[in-house]
């Protein structure tokens, strides 16, 4: 008989979609509900989850072999779940993809990425097409860059690790591939997205104990870069409350 109440038991973890285990490797890629919905975008998610895990157990299964001292814990532990951050003009999914590791060392790591799936078309694509411009450099990625620094700031603030030195500027460049995986914000306005969310994982713009970081960019400081098709997504406001995930 257990000892644990049913309210202070811990809730059962979800069924892997895909799961390889062996002496060397423990590798699980999970998809949430709101994916699995959609069969292109979870057929997408899971084929890409595979071929993550069978790289992964490439490199362990050799470390195994030889030097099985370094699984004496038990194998690497590898997890890749996809989740769906938000919906916008029921065309447009946002993805946060995030890689979970411990491969015997201090800690465990955390990686996190982001997917842009269009239903419409069924495939992934980038936020190029809701802007006049997104050259390296541009007018475009400089204001995210600002909007990013200085949503960071206050959300160091916040934290009370603002003293904690400015050298994660610097790997925030104004430059598509360079500033952070980016989600569309939910909005308050129906069917519209309130901006944009930059998504950085720990050690990314501090130091590991400080956790994951999120940058909102309200769409209105990126106004004058929309296109057509942005002008037509964007709008309304962040909902009360989604600034919390950021803790």
């Amino acid at each position: 008989m257990s000892l644990l109440s049913p309210a202070l038991a811990e809730p059962a973890k979800p069924k892997p979609d895909y799961a390889v285990k062996t002496k060397a490797i423990d590798g699980t890629v999970l998809l949430d509900a709101a994916i699995k919905a959609d069969a292109k975008l979870a057929e997408n998610c899971l084929a890409e989850g595979k071929k993550y895990i069978a790289a992964q157990r490439a490199e362990a299964e050799p470390e195994y072999k030889s030097d099985p001292e370094l699984f004496r814990n038990g194998p690497w532990t590898y997890e890749r779940s996809y989740t769906q951050d938000s919906l916008v003009a029921n065309r447009y999914v946002s993805v946060l993809r995030m890689d979970y590791s411990y491969t015997g060392g201090a800690h465990p790591n955390t990686e996190i990425d982001t997917i842009l799936w269009d239903k419409q078309q069924a495939k992934r694509i980038s936020i190029r097409p809701f802007f006049t411009e997104l050259a390296d450099g541009g007018p475009a990625m400089q204001a995210m860059v600002k909007g990013v620094l200085a949503s960071l700031k206050a959300e160091k603030k916040a934290r009370g690790t603002e003293d904690d030195g400015d050298d994660y500027v610097k790997s925030i460049e104004p430059k598509l591939l360079k500033i952070g995986p980016v989600t569309l914000a939910r909005s308050t306005e129906a069917g519209k997205s309130s901006g944009l969310v930059f998504h950085y994982a720990p050690y990314a713009v501090g130091a590991y104990a400080e956790g994951s970081y999120d940058a909102y960019v309200p769409w209105q400081s990126l106004k004058p870069y929309l296109s057509a098709e942005g002008n037509a997504i964007f709008g309304g406001d962040r909902p009360k409350g989604d600034d919390d995930r950021n803790k």
